[in-house]
């Protein structure tokens, strides 16, 4: 089953139903008229949905419309929750290796993971509006997982039976004010502006064999400015999707809503390109001595998009302009 959130006025849409190929959608209402509301009530509202889609996948819904995906909101416009990991090592070790940094103990056993904000979320064709191109505008693609109810103490076998749905979004980070929010160890807040989400939202079951260990396999698609950026594939995360919500429900139940996000796809293998200029720029420092890429400005374009076995988009395409923030 594949779900979006429509613009209709309100801050958080319509829900609707959207065809696999994402060619038709129709209105969720008589479920839920909000993803949060249905994800609240998820073991009565699930069946009704799915019942939903499968009529609207027979072509048995005759009130069903054109999916226009420039429409579509983050398919949760805003969450209560919003936690993103590193849980590509990878990604991690460049970053140590180009800046010199010291090691951080027991990495490879507990994973990293902040809180961010989750009260503005980006629909996948939203301008990405900013102060300043002096903030290294940069992009970075992830998975995301939505979940339930997440009781405290949750392990991580249990916590994939929580995973509702699957989202991806371009993270959009301003690693000049990193730095300083990193030393401070309060964690980021200038540096996390609003995350971008595809148009869809999808059931696990949507992705088949691709879905397994708690992880997507799949390679991300990212191209700047319309030249390929890179493919790195999501299977290589060091740690699942149920070990980050495990670390995450440690001390603390999950409320239903909460959304996990995996941290830029990152592979140890270079040829197949990266998620995020940052992670170019450290391979350049390694190289070279010095980055030779610059971040993001304004009217530049990033695209992310995943594509299934079948070489249909899985979840839309992220397409976005960064443009000045008006003040």
């Amino acid at each position: 089953m594949k779900l979006a959130t429509l613009k209709n006025g309100h801050r958080d849409g319509q829900l609707v139903i959207v065809s696999r190929d994402l060619q038709w959608a129709l209105d969720a209402g008589s479920v839920a008229y909000t993803l949060q509301q249905a994800i609240e009530d998820w073991p009565d509202a699930e069946p009704r949905l799915q019942a939903l889609a499968t009529r609207l996948n027979a072509g048995d819904a005759p009130d069903a419309f054109a999916f226009d995906p420039t429409q579509a909101m983050a398919p949760l416009p805003r969450a209560y929750q919003w936690c993103d990991g590193s849980a590509f090592l990878s990604h991690g070790a460049l970053m140590q290796k180009a800046f010199n940094l010291d090691p951080i103990e027991g990495v490879e056993h507990t994973p990293l993971m902040y809180q961010g904000a989750g009260d503005d979320f980006l629909g996948a064709h939203d301008n990405i509006a900013l102060p300043s191109e002096s903030q290294g505008i940069d992009f970075e693609g992830e998975f995301v997982v939505l979940v339930d109810d997440v009781p405290l103490g949750c392990n991580a076998e249990q916590a994939i039976g929580h995973i509702k749905l699957i989202l991806q979004i371009n993270d959009v980070s301003l690693r000049a004010l990193a730095p300083r929010e990193m030393k401070t160890g309060f964690g980021f807040l200038q540096a996390k502006p609003s995350s971008s989400f595809a148009p869809v939202a999808i059931t696990p079951d949507e992705l088949g064999d691709a879905w397994r260990d708690g992880r997507v396999h799949l390679p991300l698609q990212v191209s700047w400015n319309g030249e390929w950026f890179g493919h790195p594939h999501g299977g290589q995360m060091t740690f699942g999707f149920g070990q980050l919500i495990a670390h995450a429900a440690l001390t603390r139940r999950l409320g239903a809503g909460t959304l996990i996000g995996s941290g830029t796809v990152s592979n140890a293998e270079r040829s197949v390109g990266s998620a995020c200029i940052a992670e170019r720029r450290a391979i350049e420092m390694i190289e070279h001595g010095a980055p030779q890429t610059a971040f993001m400005r304004f009217g530049d374009r990033v695209h992310m998009n995943v594509l299934g076995a079948d070489g249909q988009s899985v979840f839309g395409a992220i397409e976005q302009c960064v443009v000045k923030a008006q003040g």
